[in-house]
């Protein structure tokens, strides 16, 4: 099943599309953008589909109000939690899973742009994106111990020391702590800090989408992938990728251009 990103009208959050690039926005900016149980399964249900969308090049990922995230919304969910059996919990975990699952898994570059506020489900949100921008003046916790929770949610065990290192990470999972912006750039979960950060995550996101699609699809699916295999076996998965790729007609295209000493048009395929 794939959406139409022309006419898709979520009801929990916005959208808007256009060059290729899909603009999800989070949208409860009086509480700071706090996610609810259904804004994380319309969330979860719209990144699976984005798989089998080509029309969608590129994901910006971003929130209203100038905040991102502030997380789980302490009375929609929070308050709830406490009152469910095992199995709805297990329901709830799985499913906020799922939904960073469904992000690593679309093929689409995802490029968070985060301002202000960015916690919690917030800090996953922007951790689980392939590329993240971000204003001087974010504050980033992941806050789940402040709740006595574990700081293994959502995959933040498996992913955040990926970006940042074991060391880091587990000071952030274990105190809860914010991390500046600076402090975040220099330990390498932000990619830059930015002044207009919406605007530069729309013009890296416009760069992206016209670039060969299959092969970006490739790069992040093998950036996963990669983690769990030898380095034997990644060169192996990558010749193989690779050959793959130099098939299409975009790689033809790319030739063709190089020769006439002009920019390649990818068209992907």
């Amino acid at each position: 099943m794939s959406l139409d990103p022309k006419t898709l009208e979520p009801e929990h959050f916005l959208w808007s599309f256009a060059d290729g690039v899909a603009t999800v926005t989070l949208n409860r900016p009086e509480r700071k953008n706090p996610l609810t149980f259904e804004s994380y399964a319309e969330l979860r249900d719209t990144f699976r589909e984005l798989a089998h969308t080509s029309d969608v090049k590129v994901v910006v990922m971003t929130g209203a109000g100038g905040n991102f995230c502030s997380g789980g919304d302490v009375h929609e969910i929070i308050g709830p939690l406490t009152k469910m059996d095992e199995s709805g919990l297990l329901d709830f975990t799985r499913m906020t899973g799922d939904l960073v699952r469904a992000m690593r898994a679309c093929p689409q570059p995802i490029i968070a742009a985060v301002e202000g506020v960015c916690a919690g489900a917030g800090a996953i949100l922007a951790m689980a994106s392939d590329i993240r921008l971000a204003s001087p003046n974010v504050k980033t916790a992941f806050l789940f111990t402040r709740v006595g929770l574990s700081g293994a949610d959502m995959g933040a065990c498996a992913i955040l020391p990926r970006i940042i290192g074991h060391g880091r990470a587990a000071e952030l999972l274990f105190t809860g702590r914010n991390l500046a912006a600076e402090e975040g750039l220099a330990w390498g979960f932000w990619n830059r800090l930015s002044n207009d950060v919406q605007g530069d995550a729309q013009a890296l996101a416009r760069e992206l989408a016209s670039g060969p699609t299959l092969a970006h699809g490739v790069t992040k699916r093998q950036l996963d992938a990669e983690w769990h295999v030898s380095i034997e076996t990644a060169l192996d998965m990558e010749a193989e990728a690779q050959a793959a790729l130099m098939q299409t007609n975009d790689f033809k295209r790319a030739y063709q251009a190089f020769s006439a000493k002009h920019q390649p048009v990818f068209r992907g395929d």
